[in-house]
């Protein structure tokens, strides 16, 4: 399996500024292409996604485009009340398995989730890159961001209501989770907001728009640890590569509703979550991994932003030495593939 352990290729030179003044960006797309970039899978099924979900994913719920309010041009997931592959509803589900995965670092994504109630379960998450081999749970599953949740609906709070959870085991009845809701101080609904996750080999932490409201805690924290069943042990389960997903679910067993005609938040036509960019920030420890089969020519540009420059304050340059391109870093040369050059 191919490594890059920090950021040492062509797409990776321009940095955008990191929570931490040790991360560097090792991956961006900012979505800005007429067409779904290779790295995502699109997701046909009707299998209800495991939680009795009421939608068809299929490929009509996936489009890239321009979100109307801000001009921002994002992928979209758009759920749609019509009859289509036995179900009521369509909707959209993507994932990079097998195409762009990763071990620890800090993964950002700008997110406009939709109006939730009743029904739409919007989700940001992750899973183990190994999923076509040990299935789930054994695969391990973090859930960066989930949104819809019933509890939130008697009490009006569904737009500051969401949650971030792990799930680990070694069958479909024998899983352990850890979870947490929270009802948070503003919306997060109908606007674009800044999911961050924060994963090193002892723990995992989540936040809400963490550069704007730095004063306000993880919503999510949890400690990696071992075990002696390795199918529960956190610090293996959640020690290696994972692969990203994003999808807008109707209905199930999180909402709590499983019918079509209880779904209110598609009574008014179609309700869209719109993904502005998502980032990848390593900082180039031993055990990190970052893995793209997709060629560079296909992932997108560098963000226009500020460069990033590290704690020591030496910018990654380019040279030419003996005919070839080299990134020099301090006193360090890497080749454009990320390897030491001795």
């Amino acid at each position: 399996m191919r490594k890059l352990y920090t950021l040492f290729t062509p797409l990776m030179i321009a940095c955008v500024c990191a929570q931490a003044q040790d991360y560097q960006l090792v991956w961006n797309m900012d979505f800005t292409s007429s067409t779904l970039p290779a790295c995502w899978n699109i997701e046909t099924n009707a299998d209800g996604g495991g939680n009795n979900e009421l939608q068809y994913y299929c490929d009509r719920g996936v489009s890239m485009g321009v979100e109307p309010t801000t001009g921002k041009h994002c992928l979209i997931l758009t759920a749609t009340k019509e009859s289509l592959g036995g179900r009521d509803c369509t909707s959209g589900r993507v994932n990079t398995k097998n195409n762009l995965y990763y071990t620890y670092g800090k993964i950002e994504a700008r997110i406009k989730f939709p109006n939730t109630a009743n029904g739409l379960w919007p989700a940001f998450w992750q899973m183990g890159n190994n999923y076509d081999q040990v299935g789930w749970p054994r695969c391990g599953e973090t859930d960066l961001i989930e949104l819809g949740h019933q509890n939130a609906f008697s009490k009006g709070t569904q737009d500051r209501y969401f949650n971030g959870a792990m799930h680990v085991g070694a069958k479909w009845d024998a899983v352990w989770s850890e979870a947490k809701s929270v009802t948070w101080p503003y919306s997060v609904e109908d606007t674009f907001h800044i999911v961050t996750m924060i994963w090193t080999p002892t723990s995992i932490d989540m936040y809400m728009d963490k550069e704007s409201h730095p004063d306000l805690d993880a919503y999510f924290h949890a400690n990696l640890e071992p075990n002696d069943d390795p199918n529960y042990d956190r610090s293996i389960v959640f020690g290696k590569p994972n692969f990203l997903i994003a999808n807008l679910a109707v209905g199930g067993n999180f909402p709590g509703i499983y019918t079509i005609s209880q779904i209110t938040a598609l009574a008014n036509g179609p309700r869209s979550m719109y993904i502005d960019w998502i980032r990848i920030y390593q900082r180039g420890d031993a055990n990190e991994s970052f893995v793209s089969n997709v060629p560079s020519e296909e992932i997108e540009s560098e963000p226009t932003a500020v460069e990033h420059v590290p704690a020591d304050g030496v910018k990654p340059a380019k040279i030419l030495r003996d005919g070839q391109l080299l990134i020099q870093r301090g006193n360090n040369l890497y080749d454009l593939q990320g390897r030491l050059i001795p």
